[in-house]
């Protein structure tokens, strides 16, 4: 969930306190995503505002407490319905903050009314759905992504994330590097994708040497990489496979380099060949995941082989698919082959 969605949240003016800048100091020098921050930091925004609006006053979060915590966290749910992710989001910020930059540790003082995270069976799509999915969608790199998706079972943000170093296409398999939690993981490349994949390399080297002609050698390392390896920039192994078209400000750093796509076109793509085909189910590109789980499992893979290749953490997760049986499986095909 995002500040814009949403109709209860008016952020504060642009010229955030000077705690706001420590904690946004906090998050960049613990590797948070850019995304996460501008979350993070717009909540603790909308707790001081929220609190100004009922005292009539600007109180300063180091005078409010576990109290102003509590009042805030069960105002978004009884007066603002928000859902139950929404809510540990706003409060997974507050403890960040509170702990991290006010040294105040608010433990297990919080009393607060959760709003009820609902138990969802995940959504699948059979493969005739996915072919019809993929024939409405015209040929290219929305096209490619789609099936990528599917064929590997990645989450979004790790696919447009991905770097050519992460494509080993001897071993036929794909490395995911810092995915959600932190961690890393691999999975299949697709035998039936291959070929498409080594085009798009071509293509992505294409760009890195008209960057390179133009001057532009920088490319966004994490975790200060930069510093460590100077010359990387001129490396085509550090840039993104799915590249954007043009260059782009780095809002963080001010430097202009070539980025990774935005996820909104291709989001607008898939919804688009939603509505022009049969399927009635509420389905968004995460439904593609769910798919893939399901699909090893039907054909007969072991669940921790699955975990492995969704990367949960507790195999309770995974269990969610296993409405078929496991008979085991080493070898694994992805389900597009």
């Amino acid at each position: 969930m995002t500040f814009g969605e949403s109709r209860y949240i008016k952020l504060m003016s642009n010229n955030p306190p000077k705690i706001l800048e420590q904690f946004r100091t906090f998050l960049r020098r613990n590797n948070y995503a850019l995304n996460t921050e501008r979350t993070y930091i717009n909540w603790v925004r909308h707790y001081i505002k929220h609190h100004h609006q009922i005292t009539k006053k600007w109180k300063h979060p180091q005078a409010m407490g576990p109290l102003e915590v509590e009042q805030y966290l069960n105002a978004l749910v009884m007066q603002h319905n928000v859902s139950a992710s929404t809510q540990k989001q706003a409060l997974c910020a507050l403890v960040l903050f509170y702990n991290k930059v006010l040294n105040i540790d608010l433990g297990d003082q919080l009393q607060i009314t959760r709003s009820k995270k609902p138990v969802r069976i995940p959504t699948v799509l059979t493969k005739e759905e996915i072919n019809e999915l993929t024939s409405l969608m015209p040929q290219g790199q929305n096209n490619f992504m789609i099936r990528m998706l599917y064929g590997t079972g990645m989450r979004l943000n790790e696919l447009i994330k991905l770097r050519i170093q992460d494509i080993d296409l001897q071993q036929n398999q794909i490395k995911i590097f810092n995915g959600k939690g932190f961690k890393d993981r691999r999975t299949m490349l697709p035998a039936s994708l291959k070929q498409e994949l080594i085009q798009r390399i071509n293509q992505t080297r294409a760009h890195h040497e008209q960057d390179l002609r133009e001057g532009f050698t920088s490319v966004y390392l994490p975790n200060a990489l930069e510093r460590k390896y100077p010359n990387a920039g001129k490396e085509l192994g550090w840039k993104f496979l799915f590249s954007a078209r043009n260059r782009s400000i780095d809002p963080r750093s001010g430097i202009e380099r070539r980025h990774h796509i935005h996820p909104s076109a291709l989001q607008k793509a898939f919804r688009k060949a939603k509505r022009a085909s049969t399927i009635t189910k509420f389905i968004k590109l995460h439904t593609l995941r769910h798919s893939f789980a399901t699909h090893l499992l039907q054909s007969g893979y072991d669940i921790r082989t699955v975990q492995e290749l969704l990367g949960h953490a507790d195999v309770k997760t995974t269990m969610i698919y296993t409405h078929v049986l496991n008979k085991g499986g080493n070898a694994v095909i992805s389900p597009i082959d």
